[in-house]
């Protein structure tokens, strides 16, 4: 018999929040440019994908990964500057009630429940009381790796006190759970929050009310929420500007 499955690793961005990919493609639509050139670049541009490794992994700035990415942009055709541009970039994103209910009712059954994030920006947590949360947080900025390496699911497995063979990983990118398996722990792709609660219910065992603790859990969504929109409200008065070289 294998080994049992006791403990969680979520994802963020696209996990416990709404999609990133249909955020990235409103702050496409807003520079009036085809919605997929942002994600098309992250994943596809080489200049681009340098960037964003350098930033996840803690050795690039906020200011300095917008200042480069905003270029490959112009490059592109969107007529865009630097400052403000990650809040632009996620000002779209909304708290997942259902997902952050479920690590409530997770942790309060007893099981151990981490977070495993590749950063973007200083602000992307921003609302979020993530060591409330969880009982370990390992971000790709602090720890100077990001996944799919083998090494950021190891530091999240230590941090959280688990082996990976008793640990799932939650994401929404298919490429990080074959890394995660690869890495010794299963691994489920998040699509929405009822299917992925099913298959970690049924892969822990776990037969719980999630009454009890979705109080604590909306109060977390709420605050988290406010936050979100004193960010919205100031990434707003400070939108894009049109690019004073182009002029």
């Amino acid at each position: 018999m294998g080994t049992r499955i006791s403990a969680v690793l979520f994802d963020f961005g696209g996990v416990l929040t709404s999609s990133v990919f249909k955020a990235f493609e409103a702050f496409g639509t807003k520079l009036g440019v085809d919605p997929r050139l942002p994600l098309r670049l992250l994943a596809k541009d080489e200049p681009s994908g340098a960037l964003l490794v350098e930033h996840e992994e803690g050795r690039l700035g906020q200011r300095d990964f917008e200042d480069g990415f905003a270029e490959r942009l112009r490059a592109h055709g969107a007529d865009v500057q630097g400052p403000g541009l990650l809040s632009l970039m996620q000002i779209e994103l909304r708290p997942d009630r259902a997902m952050l209910d479920l690590v409530a009712e997770l942790r309060a059954a007893g099981h151990r429940v981490g977070l495993l994030s590749n950063s973007l920006g200083d602000d992307c947590y921003a609302g979020f009381d993530l060591e409330a949360m969880f009982d370990a947080v390992a971000i790709s900025g602090e720890i100077g790796v990001r996944k799919p390496s083998r090494r950021a699911y190891a530091i999240a497995c230590e941090r959280l006190g688990t082996e990976p063979a008793e640990t799932v990983m939650v994401d929404d990118l298919e490429h990080n759970i074959v890394a995660a398996r690869r890495a010794g722990l299963a691994g489920i792709v998040h699509r929405e929050a009822a299917t992925t609660a099913e298959e970690l219910r049924s892969l822990l065992h776990l037969d719980v009310a999630k009454e009890a603790t979705q109080a604590a859990a909306a109060q977390a969504v709420d605050e988290a929420q406010a936050a979100h929109e004193a960010r919205a409200a100031q990434a707003t008065r400070a939108d894009v500007q049109p690019d004073e070289r182009s002029r």
